[in-house]
């Protein structure tokens, strides 16, 4: 790896690790980024039901979870959340339930176009398919409708 990228963990236990590994990929890719913090209970996306006031966790933690955005093309956004989740968007497509060890790999693949779009005849259709480390994929529906100019040149 170059430039700091051999220095990314394998695990990343909190999502503070996973942001510092983002901004690391980001430097390397020479990519902007912009990264907004939720932290408490009160404010993350998936701890609605935590009641006026709750900003802890019953184990008394605090939960962060964080939104990222990457600038230039293809457009990425990353919403890692207190669950090792994270939701990754790209071009306009969800791909949900990405374990937040996996994102570092999954942005790679997309930075260095090793991921694709692969195209189905009958019925017709399209994928998102994203390689990962491990003779790994990650595949998502894309309708014709989304087929963005940058997906559209990965078609296969």
């Amino acid at each position: 790896m170059i430039g700091g990228m051999d220095h990314l963990p394998e695990h990343l236990p909190t999502t503070e690790a996973a942001v510092t590994a983002l901004r690391v990929l980001a430097a390397h890719y020479a990519r902007e980024i912009e990264v907004t913090d939720d932290i408490g209970a009160d404010q993350t996306s998936r701890r609605s039901s935590s009641g006026v006031g709750v900003v802890t966790d019953p184990d008394g933690s605090l939960p962060h979870e964080a939104y990222v955005e990457f600038g230039g093309l293809p457009r990425v956004s990353v919403r890692l959340y207190p669950e090792d989740d994270a939701l990754i968007t790209v071009e306009g497509i969800e791909c949900p339930d990405v374990p937040r060890d996996d994102v570092p790999a999954f942005l790679r693949s997309v930075f260095e176009d090793l991921a694709h779009v692969r195209a189905r005849r009958f019925p017709p259709g399209y994928r998102l398919v994203v390689p990962l480390p491990g003779d790994r994929t990650y595949k998502e529906y894309v309708p014709m409708t989304l087929l963005s100019p940058w997906l559209s040149g990965r078609v296969r």
